[in-house]
């Protein structure tokens, strides 16, 4: 499984995120640009996912590093992050919520 710490995603540009978080877990805070694709939700969702690589993200790398391995099987070309959200706001990071 391919994978990459939160200063890589940082780094990174033109690279697609789903945050495979559930959706109050999403809406408290996320990376910048991130799209919810909940966990529980993924396999009837699949057609949302991008068709080019992408970085799937959770709270701490858990959920995220599950669906990495369940998506590669499937031809996905998708790489996990590290530490997850919980990382990336303990690294003062910015983040988004969804406004009112």
């Amino acid at each position: 499984m391919k994978s990459i710490s939160v200063e890589e995603l940082a780094g990174r540009s033109g690279v697609p995120l789903i945050d495979v978080r559930e959706r109050d877990e999403f809406a408290a805070g996320h990376v910048p640009g991130a799209v919810n694709v909940p966990m529980s939700e993924i396999g009837n969702r699949l057609d949302e996912l991008p068709g080019e690589a992408f970085d799937v993200i959770c709270q701490a790398g858990g959920r995220s590093a599950r669906v990495v391995e369940a998506l590669e099987t499937r031809g996905y070309d998708v790489t996990n992050v590290e530490g997850g959200t919980g990382e990336w706001i303990a690294q003062g990071r910015d983040i988004e919520t969804p406004s009112a």
